[in-house]
Parts: structure tokens; C-alpha cells; sequence
């Protein structure tokens, strides 16, 4: 993966700014403490996406990194599960009172939702992906007793899984157009059977599908949401399902579809028309943008949902 980010070409007093906007906006929100003054300091990091992941591969001189319980519980963006690859030297993982040291050909998983440290006193060689927690489909309880876990070698699972995910994140290829979303379903059903066949259960790695496919519905609603298509048949062809089952199993979850696509829909409207650029474009087009093709429809609703019209919302907050 080429690099997106090289600090020698950064004036040392704004490295550790730019380094920590870069790991912000694309990767997670974590506190970095570099270890070296900045005049010293060494990070060249790669970006990329697959899909629904993630992929940050990181060289750099000695670093800790802190996910905060403060930063867990602010962090709006959907839970993840992150893969951590050890290509050199050794680093160590912490969270929720357990803690295990990676070195060459071993990686771990953490969860963005409680807090964790990784200590690099060595310097940093390593791969982070980002995979989406839904995504996976496994159990809370299977997570938390395979994270935290130095997975390698012993495992013959992990240790074709580490050559796999580490040519993941470095072959650009591999990150663009019809390549990118060939490998996303084996990159996932891969971890899975990884974690699963760590804890021993193997049998369990499809039973969570069907429990956790209210999730992935919900999910796939939200990454569709401003799409007019977005239709019962379309979200249950997406996961193989027939409309019939698609309304039972949200059911089930205590959602109707048309009024959750709807809520989530108002919801966005809200905040777009209280955001920073509320007036850049019409209250009808706004409307529009989010799957409200009628502009009496969606000042009626929005007035409904939250009390006032979608104008005197957007008044309020940027006032003429």
C-alpha cells in the first residue's frame, strides 16, 4: 500500500496533529503518545477500504495508543472489530483487564466499544483493519473470549489468515472496484472461522446468522438510506430472504420497516438542516436527498416527528 501520510514531509511541531487528524478521520478516535520529541519522530502510514473495511498499515518510531472510556462512549460511528497484524519487531494489546504481546505472524482482535491500549515501545510495523462488529455476526460472548488473544502459528486457521489479510492490506489492487467486492464476504466468513475455531466451536461459526441478521438488515438499511430504490424487495434479495421473511424477522426486533426507514430518513434530514451548511441547499432538496420526493409529505411528517416544520428547524439553528 503506498503511503498517504509521511511525517518527514511534515514541519515537526505539526506532526503529532496530523497524525492524530489522519488516524481520526479515517480509522478510529484514540489518544497517540509518540514516544520520541517530534523533531525525532518517524510515521508513515497507507489508507485504504475494502468494502465495509477498513485498512491502516502503519511504520513509525515508538507509540502508545489509547482508545479512552471517554472516546468509546462519544464515538458515534458504528462498533467495530479491529484485526491487528504483527509484521516486525513486537507490540502489546490491553482491554478489559486482559493483555497479550504480538510479535512476527501473530495478530489480535479489540473492540472499538470499551477501551484498550497498544504499546509499540519498539516502533510500529504493523496492519490494523477495521471490520464492521454487524458484520461479523458472532456472539458478545464469543468476541470477548477470543479478543485480546495472540492468534498465529498454533492455529492453522489464524496462520493462513495472516498471510491472507496481510497481502489484504498492502496489494492496492486488491482495494478497487469489482477485486474490492470479491473479497469482502471470504475476508469476513475468513475471521469469523478464525475466531470460532480459536474457542473451539466451529459448529457455531453459522449459527449467529440468522440471530444477527436483524443487524445486518438494520445496517444495510442505514449504508442505503438516501437511496430512492431502497425497497422491502431490494433489502431482502440483499440478504437472500424473501420479503416475507424480511418483515418477520424485524418483527421480531420490534421494527416496521416503513416507519424505521422513515425515522432514520427525518433523522438525517434533522441534522443536515441544523449542520454548518443548513442553507446550502433548499429544505425541498434536502427532502429529496433522503428519499422525501414530496415536499408537502415531508414538512407534514418532519413537523410530526419533532414538532415544528423542517424551515422553522433549520431557522433555529441558523437564524437569517
Amino acid at each position: 500500500m503506498s503511503p498517504v501520510l509521511d511525517t518527514a514531509l511534515v514541519p515537526p511541531g505539526d506532526r503529532e496533529e496530523v497524525v492524530r487528524n489522519a488516524v481520526w478521520e479515517s480509522v478510529v478516535a484514540v489518544d497517540i503518545d509518540h514516544g520520541p520529541p517530534a523533531e525525532e519522530m518517524s510515521v508513515r502510514i497507507g489508507l485504504g477500504t475494502v468494502g465495509p473495511m477498513r485498512i491502516c498499515s502503519a511504520r513509525a518510531t515508538a507509540v502508545t495508543i489509547h482508545r479512552t472510556a471517554g472516546l468509546a462512549r462519544r464515538d458515534d460511528e458504528e462498533p467495530a472489530v479491529f484485526l491487528g497484524l504483527q509484521v516486525s519487531g513486537a507490540s502489546l494489546v490491553a482491554q478489559r483487564g486482559r493483555e497479550c504481546v504480538l510479535r512476527p505472524g501473530e495478530f489480535a482482535v479489540y473492540e472499538s466499544i470499551a477501551p484498550y491500549t497498544l504499546l509499540f515501545d519498539e516502533g510500529v510495523d504493523h496492519h490494523f483493519l477495521r471490520f464492521p462488529r454487524s458484520a461479523l455476526a458472532l456472539p458478545d460472548r464469543l468476541l470477548r473470549d477470543t479478543g485480546t488473544v495472540a492468534l498465529g502459528p498454533g492455529n492453522p486457521v489464524a496462520r493462513i489468515a495472516f498471510d491472507y489479510f496481510s497481502r489484504l492490506a498492502t496489494d492496492d489492487a486488491l482495494h478497487q472496484g469489482a477485486r474490492a467486492e470479491a473479497v469482502v464476504t471470504p475476508s469476513v466468513e475468513l475471521l469469523r472461522a478464525v475466531l470460532t475455531s480459536q474457542q473451539g466451536a466451529t459448529d457455531r461459526a453459522r449459527e449467529p446468522m440468522e440471530a444477527t441478521l436483524s443487524l445486518r438488515i438494520t445496517r444495510y438499511i442505514r449504508e442505503h438510506l438516501a437511496d430512492r430504490d431502497l425497497s422491502p424487495a431490494r433489502i431482502a434479495d440483499a440478504h437472500g430472504i424473501s420479503v416475507r421473511h424480511l418483515y418477520a424477522v424485524l418483527a421480531r426486533s420490534g421494527i416496521s420497516l416503513g416507519d424505521h426507514i422513515r425515522a432514520l430518513r427525518l433523522a438525517e434530514c434533522r441534522r443536515e438542516l441544523a449542520g454548518p451548511y443548513g442553507r446550502s441547499r433548499t429544505i425541498a432538496a434536502t427532502g429529496r436527498r433522503w428519499g422525501f420526493v414530496d415536499a408537502t409529505h415531508f414538512s407534514k411528517v418532519f413537523r410530526r416527528a419533532y414538532g415544528m416544520s423542517p424551515r422553522d428547524w433549520r431557522d433555529l439553528h441558523h437564524p437569517r
